[in-house]
């Protein structure tokens, strides 16, 4: 595995992948959504994804746009068309185990999919003790919490260690910031049946479960992850928005991490942690108003680092989509 992993990081640090990722930049040519125009639907902003009504089903549209902290942090070339082609693979993958609200993929950067109803839930699961943000395991851990989203959680624990197993760590969507919460809680509260919880949560961890084993077969760990569910016209419960993309999810290599962890360094990653790093070191991302741009090497390394995992993942050569938001709305109306 660690020959896979060499062969896919040299091919992505080559000339081809650097120019076609540093042309994207210096151009301005991301895909923020911004420019898609489509007459007949109403187009709805979220963080990195914009929907578009089509009214028997939904385009999605994900955007270069880069979000952390609960906010945009930079627009990374090419992130978009590796996000939704990244979970398409998983879709594909996982569909045997729950059903997905996926109907067709026909642009690199649109999805086409049912209407459902989310959940207003999202489904974390960890598998390791780490974390930068304030509804992190290891955020809470660190912070004196020894019962985190209804599991307790032994002493001595150090960042970056393998959790004794798999954990649920469900987050509520609210307004402000998303709040840790347990299974119990959330039925207390009245966010979700039993029977809708139970259907979801066993979801959320088969599906990480099959995520860590092909992982694990191309030299990666998956450490931890979201999902979102929700219930379409006929009320059957879809795992939907994004499956266990670099966004979504945290990527380690694994040749590495038992040497990393003895020397008391941070594992290799291969998704936007470092980038989310960087700014936690900046500034205070959570309270600063103004915040600073990230530096060209490191928005350019971020998308190497994005179409690096896709490669490693699918087993697929990157294609580069040239001018490719022009073609976003002819995709749509077409679909």
């Amino acid at each position: 595995m660690t020959e896979y992993v060499d062969k896919i990081q040299a091919r992505t640090k080559t000339a081809l992948y650097a120019d076609n990722i540093a042309k994207v930049f210096d151009s301005d040519a991301q895909i923020t959504g911004d420019n898609v125009k489509i007459e007949s639907a109403k187009r709805m902003v979220g963080k990195v994804r914009d929907r578009y009504d089509l009214t028997t089903k939904l385009a999605l549209v994900t955007t270069d746009r880069q979000s952390g902290f609960d906010r945009m942090l930079a627009k990374v070339p090419y992130k978009g068309q590796v996000l939704n082609l990244t979970s398409a693979y998983w879709f594909e993958k996982t569909k045997d185990i729950i059903p997905n609200h996926i109907i067709s993929i026909p642009h690199p950067n649109v999805s086409i999919v049912k209407k459902c109803t989310p959940f207003p839930i999202e489904f974390v699961v960890r598998s390791y003790m780490t974390g930068s943000t304030s509804t992190s395991i290891w955020k809470n851990y660190s912070n004196g919490v020894r019962n985190y989203c209804g599991h307790d959680l032994p002493e001595g624990m150090v960042k970056n260690q393998k959790l004794e197993k798999n954990l649920l760590t469900p987050t509520t969507k609210e307004e402000e910031h998303d709040r840790p919460i347990s299974e119990a809680d959330i039925v207390k509260e009245n966010w979700m049946t039993v029977e809708d919880l139970e259907i979801c949560g066993k979801a959320a961890l088969a599906v990480f479960e099959r995520g860590q084993k092909i992982a694990a077969e191309r030299g990666l760990i998956l450490v931890d992850t979201k999902f979102e569910f929700g219930k379409d016209e006929d009320g059957n419960i879809l795992i939907i928005d994004e499956v266990l993309t670099p966004d979504s999810s945290r990527y380690w290599l694994a040749a590495s991490y038992e040497e990393r962890m003895k020397a008391g360094q941070e594992p290799e990653n291969i998704d936007k942690e470092f980038l989310r790093l960087w700014f936690a070191k900046q500034c205070d991302p959570y309270k600063d108003e103004v915040i600073p741009d990230a530096p060209k090497d490191l928005v350019c390394e971020l998308s190497r680092r994005y179409i690096s995992l896709y490669e490693m993942i699918t087993g697929k050569e990157f294609e580069f989509s040239e001018g490719a938001e022009g073609r976003i709305a002819s995709a749509i109306e077409n679909a």
